[in-house]
């Protein structure tokens, strides 16, 4: 007798075994929002330390000019890869408007 041809184990027994079902669009929609939020959140903290640093070096406070530069260029590069992402956010935003339906 040939066995007909299938994954082997019923459907229950695939979903009881661990497997997840692929996320919602939903959910990857406020995973990917919840990501950018956090992502702009740490540009921000990265930019106030720097002026914080920057403050403290200008009125004597803080002496270690090495630290104040790593800082400032942190944020500089945390801002200059934010700015790439808006940039090809914007780029991928108008090949979309520009695809023939």
């Amino acid at each position: 007798m040939i066995e007909r041809i299938g994954a082997g184990l019923p459907l229950e027994a695939m979903q009881e075994s661990g497997t997840k079902a692929a996320p919602t669009p939903y959910e990857v929609t406020t995973a990917f929002s919840t990501y950018l939020k956090n992502a702009i959140q740490d540009v921000n903290a990265l930019q106030k330390t720097s002026e914080k640093l920057n403050q403290g070096l200008a009125t004597g406070q803080v002496q270690d000019l090495h630290q104040v530069m790593i800082a400032s260029q942190k944020a500089g590069v945390a801002i200059d890869m934010a700015m790439q992402l808006r940039n090809k956010a914007v780029e991928a935003y108008q090949e979309i408007m520009r695809m023939q339906i």
